[in-house]
């Protein structure tokens, strides 16, 4: 009996190495998260010292994405991976060690942020190049499903469940060297992953129609970076999709992180728990809707489905200004997050199949970096712009522009002729009349 499509990746072993190994350290993530904030407490400090600990890892992340990136396309992304778990599992056995000695200080805190922050660079484009070498192309989706289900439940339920339990039965560093172990199991665990040609001399898929080109000839760093940009800038459904996620980080993330409280405070009459609620049940759309796409074929119109879906899903933000009810709120926010994981799943697997695999990585840390830049600078935007725009009115542009900026995206760069020309069907590029392939992106 054939297993559900869903799990079809479960069948092959590296997979099940490399999922095992992810699924124990976005776990110990979700603790860092909870631990790091009660050890920054536990020393003493407040919501400034605690921010210059936040801060620290996301500047490691932004800072280091593109190059990140590069590595991935130059390097076994096998080793990189397994070289990150390793730096995570120094980095937290030193915070762990340090603290049960009782010598840790902020500033050990602050530097630790930072290496996560890089290693966590190096990592999601090493990742996401990966799939492709150890799953075949049909089932790529049910990968990324798999991992869109499983960061919700993992890392923003389970693991600060966890290190709740253990920072208020015990101490933070027992919380801290729980995480540690986790990372030491991922650690070995990914050690079971076998060796990989070298990015660059591997036979490309037969989607690509490609033949087996020789070693890749040594370049600059700076000539990877001009390459994976200019790909980037020459393919149009690339192109506009990253503009289109770049206006919607700046118009949504900013409202949701920063005003959302305070629509719960004054308009629902809601306290930290109802926030915390809500914030749940977005997170359970995301994880739905990511083991929903993944238990189903790619869709044929995959471009057209994935914009209209995030699209159509920010327009119940419009209306959150005039939100009296909870469930109503809730509601809007959970079609977000369903949607918002459906079209990242999507996407995710597009970059994997369309994407050439000698600039997967670069393409992945450009999309990461894209998308995490003006992070800071929605949420720095939203505080002051809600003292002089009614906090209503706010939610009513971004939950409005955000969709009109999809309907321009997929007419300026003709998506729907584009995946017409580029079908990706069960894994294999359809054939044309003449016998062709129907062509991949890299001919975008």
């Amino acid at each position: 009996m054939r297993s559900p499509r869903a799990f079809r990746p479960f069948v092959h072993r590296e997979y099940r190495v490399l999922i095992a190994a992810l699924a124990i350290s976005i776990f110990g993530s979700g603790m860092w998260a909870v631990a790091m904030v009660y050890e920054v407490i536990h020393l003493g400090g407040g919501p400034l010292e605690l921010s210059l600990v936040a801060a620290a890892g996301s500047v490691g992340l932004v800072a280091f994405l593109l190059a990140g990136g590069i590595a991935a396309d130059r390097f076994p992304q096998r080793l990189l991976i397994i070289a990150v778990e390793g730096a995570n599992l120094a980095v937290i056995a030193s915070i762990s060690g340090l603290a049960m000695l009782g010598w840790l200080q902020l500033w050990h805190l602050a530097v630790g942020a930072f290496v996560l922050g890089v290693g966590a660079a190096f990592f999601f484009p090493a990742y996401s190049a990966i799939l492709p070498r150890i799953l075949p192309p049909e089932d790529l989706l049910a990968a990324n499903g798999l991992e869109g289900t499983m960061r919700p439940v993992l890392q923003q339920a389970a693991g600060p469940a966890v290190a709740g339990i253990l920072v208020a039965a015990l101490s933070p560093a027992h919380a801290v060297t729980g995480v540690a172990a986790c990372h030491l199991l991922a650690f070995c665990i990914l050690n079971l992953l076998r060796r990989e040609p070298l990015p660059g001399t591997e036979s490309l898929t037969a989607a690509e129609g490609g033949t087996a080109p020789g070693p890749r000839a040594k370049t600059s760093v700076l000539h990877d970076l001009r390459e994976g940009v200019s790909y980037t800038v020459r393919t149009p459904w690339l192109l506009w999709t990253l503009l289109w996620a770049c206006i919607s980080v700046l118009f949504l993330i900013g409202p949701i992180e920063v005003l959302l409280p305070f629509v719960v405070r004054d308009q629902l009459g809601g306290d930290s728990r109802t926030f915390g609620f809500l914030l749940a049940v977005m997170g359970i759309g995301g994880a739905a809707a990511s083991l929903a796409t993944a238990s189903f074929p790619l869709p044929r119109r995959y471009l057209t489905v994935m914009m209209v879906g995030w699209g159509a899903g920010s327009l119940p933000l419009a209306a959150v200004g005039i939100m009296d009810s909870f469930w109503a709120l809730a509601a809007a926010l959970f079609i977000f997050g369903a949607t918002g994981g459906m079209g990242m799943v999507i996407w995710g697997t597009l970059l994997q199949r369309r994407v050439p695999p000698h600039l997967l990585g670069r393409v992945s840390s450009l999309d990461f970096f894209v998308s995490l830049a003006l992070m800071p600078v929605s949420m720095a935007l939203a505080g002051p712009a809600a003292e002089v725009i009614p906090v209503g009115l706010i939610f009513l542009v971004a939950g409005t522009v955000c969709p009109v900026m999809a309907v321009v995206a997929m007419i300026a760069a003709r998506m729907r002729a584009d995946e017409q020309a580029h079908p990706l069907e069960d894994g294999r590029e359809s054939i044309g009349a003449d016998g062709s392939p129907g062509g991949t992106g890299a001919r975008s």
